[in-house]
């Protein structure tokens, strides 16, 4: 098999894919995922604090230890990428070493655009007949939120912003649950950096990717666990959303995480905030539901070669 394998270093999460490649078209064979928030404090301090990297260290070498169980050696191939949490922090270098170090793994960090552009290509890649279509592909992360437009699998137009579950819960949101004030303040901010954006025109669709999207999607179809195969081009409407936003407002985090353990853990605290992003984001683009994928930078920086 000619097998191939990604790990996507996010703000909040750290994501695996295992794929075989044939004829440009990637087949899904194994995907983990864990959350142990890289990028905590980094949009105040900016800087990787020591326990948040140890952390990532633990999970890339189980991570690693994995990739050699399915196959000897697959993990000295395997590409790793870094996003936002990185980006930002002012000891980029040291974590990057670390990983060097402790793995064997060169990290490579993806600037705004990079991001935006691998996760079209990522967002795309798990979806059916979009070859010809007008998409909006939104990737709302940890850190940072990137909106690419594109017709069929031609990017056109690709963006990366400074607002995020991670960072947006962190700087707005004091109380928990939040207050009406902070829940209002943050659909401000959201609004404001979305001005700055030029608006796509005519017929597409929006494409939702990464954990707020599918775990409000998983959610809402009441899976028991992470199923791509239900999730891949499934819809979740702007109402459903909303319902979401008012339970989760009233709700301290523990608490959602404990309703929703499976796709909740790790991700209760920062869920509100993703969903504000979401609701925003579909609100600013004149849509009523996004398209759900399950891909993103793990795929497309596999198919980016």
């Amino acid at each position: 098999m000619n097998l191939k394998s990604s790990i996507d270093i996010g703000t909040n999460s750290v994501l695996l894919l295992v794929c075989e490649m044939e004829n440009g078209i990637i087949n899904v064979l194994h995907e983990k995922q864990s959350v142990p928030r890289l990028g905590k404090g980094v949009d105040v301090e900016k800087k990787l604090h020591p326990e948040s990297c140890k952390r990532v260290m633990n999970v890339l070498r189980d991570y690693r230890q994995f990739l050699n169980s399915i196959e000897s050696g697959l993990a000295e191939y395997a590409v790793v990428t870094a996003t936002s949490a990185v980006r930002d922090a002012g000891n980029r270098d040291d974590f990057i070493k670390l990983v060097k170090k402790e793995t064997g793994w060169d990290i490579r960090l993806l600037s705004g655009a990079e991001e935006a552009q691998i996760t079209y290509i990522g967002g795309l890649s798990v979806l059916e007949h979009r070859q010809s279509n007008g998409n909006l592909v939104i990737d709302i992360g940890g850190g940072s939120t990137e909106i690419s437009y594109g017709k069929g699998y031609k990017l056109i137009q690709a963006n990366s912003v400074d607002m995020g579950s991670v960072r947006f819960t962190e700087r707005l949101f004091k109380n928990d649950p939040p207050s009406p004030h902070e829940i209002q303040n943050a659909r401000s901010e959201i609004r404001k950096l979305l001005l700055s954006l030029e608006k796509p025109h005519g017929d597409f669709d929006v494409i939702g990717v990464a954990g707020t999207v599918t775990s409000l999607a998983a959610i809402h179809y009441n899976l028991t666990d992470y199923n791509t195969n239900h999730l891949n081009s499934s819809i979740l409407r702007r109402d459903t959303l909303n319902n979401s936003i008012d339970e989760f407002s009233k709700m301290q985090y523990l608490t959602i995480e404990n309703k929703y353990p499976e796709f909740m853990t790790g991700r209760g605290e920062v869920i509100l905030a993703g969903a504000l992003i979401l609701d925003e984001i579909l609100s600013w683009c004149g849509r009523d539901f996004c398209l759900v994928s399950t891909g993103g930078i793990r795929h497309g920086i596999i198919l980016n070669g």
